[in-house]
């Protein structure tokens, strides 16, 4: 069934997963960082218990249970705390997803170390290409870096490494569970240190906002849950580098949205940036095929 309309995922994978910078914007006024992700991934943390008990789906316990947290605190609570805490003290937008940018090159690199994954000329073309135009998209909001000192250069590199860890820990020890209970316990991982940094650093006052709910809602039900379902199954069906050239293509998604929503300006340098960035991903990705697995039980 999933094999059908496994082609479909990618594009809907990018699409979904490019909001998620809208909802940041809508979010960021209203909470401090790791206090609104605490709260998000609670809330997924809980919707997807839920479902998975409903189902008669059991939580995985012992090492599966540990790797899934593991998965959950790099993917989630690293990726995303550091990139909420390095833009909320200063970082610039541009400068922040130029460096997240680097992403997929080193999941490449790491799925070829760990992984097995064949590294080709092609992945090496597309990556060159899709960090091309993630310059070009973001070079109109460069400007001043804002501040750039180790307190939001540190956690923005780390939420390259997070992620791009957290994919290949997820490919190797546990792709094969129930993506409802497994993603319940990446977010119970991912809500730990999150929830011990929003303790130990913030205040924790909220403001109560018709936007933070509508952000708080949108992306735990359409993100936290949604776009990680895809790239879970993405994950598990392909290999790791072409799963991981996809986000190429987000900063250009979302400078498009933020035109529509914002009426921001698209330059004719973003626009090349966006197809360049396209580009890269076709050539990373175009040989890409459904992997076969074993059945999980």
């Amino acid at each position: 069934m999933i094999a059908r309309f496994l082609w479909l995922f990618p594009p809907l994978f990018v699409l979904l997963w490019s909001t998620g910078f809208i909802g940041a914007r809508y979010s960021m006024p209203h909470a401090e960082p790791f206090t609104f992700l605490a709260m998000r991934f609670a809330l997924a943390l809980v919707v997807l218990v839920a479902l998975a008990l409903s189902c008669g789906v059991g939580l995985p316990r012992g090492r599966a249970a540990f790797h899934s947290m593991v998965a959950g605190a790099l993917i989630h609570g690293v990726y995303l705390g550091g990139l909420f805490y390095a833009i909320r003290h200063g970082l610039n937008a541009g400068i922040a997803a130029l460096i997240v940018g680097l992403q997929p090159v080193i999941t490449t690199m790491l799925a070829g170390l760990f992984l097995g994954d064949r590294i080709e000329a092609r992945h090496l073309a597309g990556l060159a290409l899709g960090l091309c135009g993630i310059a070009l998209v973001v070079s109109p909001k460069l400007g001043s870096g804002g501040d750039l000192g180790f307190q939001t250069l540190a956690p923005v590199f780390a939420a390259a490494f997070g992620i791009s860890i957290g994919t290949i820990w997820q490919k190797k020890f546990a792709s094969g569970l129930d993506l409802r209970a497994g993603t319940a316990l990446q977010y119970c991982g991912a809500l730990v240190p999150t929830l011990a940094l929003a303790f130990l650093l913030e205040t924790g006052e909220v403001d109560w906002t018709g936007e933070l709910v509508f952000a708080l809602v949108w992306l735990t039900l359409v993100l936290s849950i949604g776009a990680i379902f895809l790239m879970m199954v993405l994950i598990r069906e392909g290999a790791v580098s072409s799963v991981a050239s996809l986000m190429y293509l987000t900063p250009g998604v979302t400078a498009v949205m933020a035109y529509w929503l914002f009426d921001e300006r698209l330059t004719a340098v973003q626009l090349a940036g966006l197809v360049l960035a396209a580009l890269g991903v076709a050539v990373s990705t175009r040989r890409w095929t459904r992997r076969q697995v074993p059945p999980t039980a």
